[in-house]
């Protein structure tokens, strides 16, 4: 194999170990879980957003950014649940590029895993006690899902690993709710057929062991665009979409169903400024039809504390340094107009 072993990576139980959370934060994050799965099975009628930088790339200003959040959920409290991203795995097209805080925990240096599991396992924990919300990550690598499993809120698989098969069993095994994206190509069944591989039970190879997982009940449905065989970016959030959304659910019979609207990616066609009115399209259809109505949990968004991106290396003040995103004020406009209109 043409691969250098450079070093022996510290186990999970290690990391948590040296980096550990208290009873307190504990206590504060499993009630966070079960706000968010009252959500998925209908016993609380708030709508999730799911909101924050498209890539964690600096601990200073991806926990500003959070703070911010604070006072803005609690205006917002009886209306929309909010669940702070913290992206610390960017998945990339051509696999070039910044790839995340795992891999660069400064994103100007060098790559280096393992002070990247010690800055994110830090920065979820630093969120989690100085703000009390407990996050959502990406798990771009199954095996490096325990390294977070005690801090997460919520877990998204990308539309490059929805396919994959480790990525589907390890869903089974974990206990918050998976999002599953439909894959770039943006056909349905396969991120179907993911979330009833996640929703069940499975014998498989994980880190070494054979495990037995129980099945995931809170696997759903997350649409982000998909892009055709010419690369062009197309929507899959009109009511038409929501709609073909619901025959699936119902063929399928699967446990509570459910959807995420991804606002950015391909069904804004990454200009972050859309995500506003296709926010506001999905509840208009929503309004209209009781089974979209029944389906939608909320929005994924994209958001920082400056509008748009920037190269990495850039030294503007959290203005991301992957795909483009909403401002703050624009951001803390949208929350308040969601709250308004819900």
């Amino acid at each position: 194999m043409n691969l250098e072993f450079e070093r022996k990576l510290a186990l999970p139980l290690e990391v948590k170990e040296t980096y550990p959370i208290s009873w307190e934060l504990e206590k504060r994050i499993a009630a966070r879980k079960k706000e968010i799965i009252d959500v998925f099975e209908g016993k609380s009628d708030r709508l999730i957003l799911i909101i924050g930088p498209c890539s964690a790339d600096r601990e200073d200003s991806v926990i500003d950014y959070i703070s911010r959040l604070r006072p803005l959920q609690d205006k917002v409290a009886d209306k929309v649940l909010i669940v702070p991203r913290i992206y610390t795995n960017k998945p990339r097209t051509n696999g070039g590029g910044y790839k995340g805080m795992l891999h660069q925990p400064d994103p100007a240096g060098k790559s280096d895993i393992f002070k990247g599991l010690i800055a994110t396992r830090e920065m979820h924990i630093r969120a989690v006690r100085e703000t009390g919300f407990a996050c959502a990550d990406e798990m771009l690598y199954p095996e490096n899902s325990q390294y977070l499993d005690d801090l997460l809120a919520y877990v998204a698989v990308g539309a490059r690993s929805v396919e994959d098969q480790q990525h589907r069993l390890t869903a089974s095994g974990i206990d918050v709710p998976v999002g599953m994206k439909n894959p770039t190509s943006g056909d349905y069944s396969v991120m179907m057929n993911a979330i009833f591989a996640a929703q069940s039970s499975h014998t498989f190879m994980f880190r070494g062991w054979e495990v037995r997982s129980g099945g995931n009940p809170h696997a759903h449905a997350i649409l982000r665009g998909y892009t055709d065989k010419h690369g062009q970016a197309w929507p899959n959030y009109h009511y038409e979409d929501l709609t073909r959304l619901c025959d699936s659910y119902d063929a399928m019979e699967l446990t509570y169903p459910a959807v995420i609207i991804d606002t950015n990616h391909a069904n804004s066609g990454k200009n972050p400024f859309e995500q506003p009115r296709i926010i506001n399209d999905v509840l208009h259809s929503a309004k209209h039809n009781d089974r979209v109505a029944a389906i939608v949990k909320g929005f994924m968004v994209e958001s920082y504390i400056e509008d748009g991106c920037q190269k990495v290396g850039g030294d503007v003040y959290g203005k991301s340094i992957t795909d483009p995103c909403l401002g703050w004020e624009k951001t803390e406009r949208l929350i308040l107009d969601i709250a308004e209109s819900l």
